[in-house]
C-alpha cells in the first residue's frame, strides 16, 4: 500500500534560495517536455520512459539541467506524462478537457526526488533532518514517526502560497501489514451503511445518524475582509505581498479545518462498519450549478471519498462507490421515481405510500445499490420500512471536532 506523511520544513534563507532555484529549473524542464511533446517528432518521445533518454542531450545543451539531481529531473518528466494521462482519462469518461499548458513560477512550486538523492537523518526526537542531493540539509518538524516497516520511495518538497515549506514522504508498506478485509460473502449486512452526502447535513447514514456541516462563516468573513484590504494595495509592492500571504494563510486554515473534519468522520466510518457505500458524485458538475456552490466546495466530496477509500485499506473495511443518479427520486421500497424540488425534505411515494426523510430514503437507496454492487442482495427478512431507524441521531460539528468521532459513547483515536 502506498501513502504519505507530511511535515513542516524550515530551510535556512540560503537553502531556501537554492530550493527556489532548483524548483524553477524543474519548472523549465516540465515546460520543455511539453514543448518537445508538441513540436518534436522523434521515436524517444511519447512516454516518460522514452523521454528520459533525452535528458543527457538536455544537459549538454542547457547546463541549468545539470545543476539539479538527475532522478528528480526524471521525475519531473514523469510528472508531465502523469498529467497527460489524467487528461486522457477524463476525456474517456466523457468530460470536456483542454490541453496542458506551460507552467508559470506561481503554478509550479514543488519538486520530487524519487528512489535516491535523499536521506532522512536524526529522527530520534521531535526534530529531524532531510538531506537532499545538490541542496543540503533541511530541518523538519518530525511530529510523527515513519513506521519501521514503511519504505520511503520518494520525497516531495513544496513551497506553499503562504511562503511556508513542507516535505512529503511517499511511503510503501507490504499489504500483509494491513488489516485484512472480510470476504465479501462474510460481510455483516446489518453492520453496513449507506451514505447520502447531504445538503442540510454533511452526511446522512442509512442507520439514522446525521452529521452537521462544519461552520466556516467566521473564516469566510475573515477572507472577505483580508481580500478587500488586498484589493487596495499596489500590486507588486511589499505591502501587497504581505497582505497576499495573510489571505493565503486564512484560506489554508479553511482547507486544513475541512481536512481535519473529514479525517475524523472517515476514521469513524471505517472503524465502525464492515462496509460503507457512498455515491459516486460528479463533483465538477455539482459545483457548476448555480445554487450552494461554495458549501459543496467546502464539503470537498472527492477528497472525502478518497480518504474513505484510503482508510478502508488500513482498517479492513469495504468501501464501494455506487451510481448516484436517482438516489433521491427513487423510492427505497418500490423503486418508483418521484421528482422532488430541492426544498422538499420528505419522501412520500405516490405508488406504495412509503414515507420517510428525503435523505434517509437516498441513504437507503445507496445501501441497496452497494449490496447489489457486491452481489449480496437485500436481506429478504428485512423489509425496507423496518430497516429504517425510527428516529434520527443528529451529531453537531462541534462534537466531531472535540471528540474526533460522531459516536455517543466514546471518542475515536486520532485520525490517521
Amino acid at each position: 500500500m502506498e501513502y504519505s506523511h507530511r511535515y513542516p520544513a524550515y530551510p535556512t534563507q540560503q537553502v531556501a534560495a537554492v530550493l527556489d532555484s532548483h524548483i524553477d529549473s524543474h519548472r523549465q524542464a516540465y515546460n520543455y517536455t511539453l514543448y518537445e511533446y508538441e513540436n518534436v517528432d522523434a521515436d524517444d518521445i511519447g512516454s516518460a520512459y522514452k523521454h528520459h533518454y533525452r535528458l543527457t542531450d538536455w544537459k549538454d545543451e542547457y547546463p541549468i539541467f545539470s545543476e539539479v539531481n538527475s532522478k528528480a529531473l526524471q521525475r519531473t518528466v514523469t510528472r508531465f506524462y502523469q498529467n497527460l494521462n489524467g487528461l486522457s482519462e477524463q476525456k474517456q469518461n466523457g468530460r470536456k478537457v483542454g490541453k496542458l499548458k506551460w507552467k508559470s513560477p506561481k503554478e509550479f512550486q514543488s519538486m520530487t526526488y524519487s528512489q535516491s538523492g535523499f536521506e532522512l537523518k536524526n529522527t530520534s526526537g521531535r526534530r529531524a533532518t532531510l538531506w537532499l542531493s545538490k541542496i543540503g540539509d533541511i530541518p523538519i518538524r518530525y511530529h510523527r514517526e515513519i513506521p519501521d516497516e514503511a519504505a520511503i520511495k520518494e520525497v516531495t518538497i513544496k513551497k506553499e502560497t503562504t511562503g511556508d515549506w513542507f516535505v512529503s514522504f511517499g511511503l510503501e508498506t507490504d499489504d500483509a501489514d494491513l488489516t485484512e478485509k472480510p470476504d465479501v460473502n462474510s460481510i455483516n449486512t446489518s453492520n453496513s451503511v449507506g451514505l447520502d452526502l447531504g445538503i442540510l447535513d454533511y452526511i446522512h447514514t442509512s442507520d439514522g445518524t446525521t452529521v452537521d456541516w462544519l461552520d466556516l462563516e467566521d473564516e469566510y468573513d475573515r477572507v472577505r475582509h483580508d481580500q478587500r484590504k488586498l484589493s487596495r494595495k499596489e500590486q507588486g509592492s511589499n505591502n501587497y505581498e504581505k497582505q497576499r500571504r495573510k489571505v493565503a494563510k486564512v484560506k489554508r486554515h479553511i482547507r486544513r479545518k475541512v481536512l481535519d473534519y473529514q479525517h475524523k468522520i472517515t476514521t469513524w466510518l471505517v472503524r465502525e462498519y464492515d462496509a460503507v457505500f457512498v455515491e459516486d458524485l460528479d463533483v465538477k458538475g455539482m459545483l457548476e450549478q448555480s445554487h450552494n456552490a461554495r458549501n459543496k466546495q467546502d464539503a470537498a466530496w472527492r477528497q472525502f471519498i478518497t480518504l474513505l477509500e484510503y482508510k478502508a485499506d488500513l482498517y479492513g473495511c469495504h468501501v464501494v462507490q455506487v451510481e448516484a443518479a436517482g438516489t433521491t427520486k427513487e423510492c427505497a421500497k418500490c423503486d418508483v421515481e418521484t421528482a422532488k424540488p430541492i426544498w422538499v425534505r420528505e419522501h412520500s411515494c405516490p405508488s406504495c405510500g412509503f414515507e420517510c426523510d428525503r435523505d434517509a430514503n437516498a441513504a437507503m437507496n445507496v445501501l441497496q445499490r452497494g449490496f447489489s454492487e457486491l452481489g449480496l442482495g437485500w436481506p429478504e427478512d428485512t423489509p425496507v420500512e423496518t430497516a429504517l431507524p425510527t428516529d434520527t441521531h443528529s451529531v453537531s460539528a462541534k462534537r466531531v471536532i472535540e471528540t474526533g468521532s460522531p459516536t455517543l459513547n466514546e471518542a475515536a483515536p486520532a485520525a490517521e
